[in-house]
């Protein structure tokens, strides 16, 4: 198999990849959808307490991350 070829397959490969994770990430939101329509329905959780503990889990991500990428000293 040529090189070109074998860059070409691999790019097919790739694509086919990609498209399967779009897929899984597709189902992953959908069914975190549902969950938490059914945990606002059901009274265990208000959507305001849920934006307010995601926002407060984003902010902790990113200066985990963000600490991560610049080691003091």
């Amino acid at each position: 198999m040529s090189k070109k070829t074998s860059t070409s397959w691999d790019m097919v490969q790739l694509a086919g990849a990609v498209a399967d994770l779009k897929r899984d990430h597709y189902r992953i939101l959908l069914t975190m959808s549902v969950l938490v329509d059914l945990l606002v329905d059901r009274g265990f959780v208000t959507r305001e307490e849920l934006e307010r503990k995601t926002a407060s889990v984003d902010d902790e991500l990113e200066t985990l991350i963000d600490a991560s990428l610049r080691p003091m000293g």
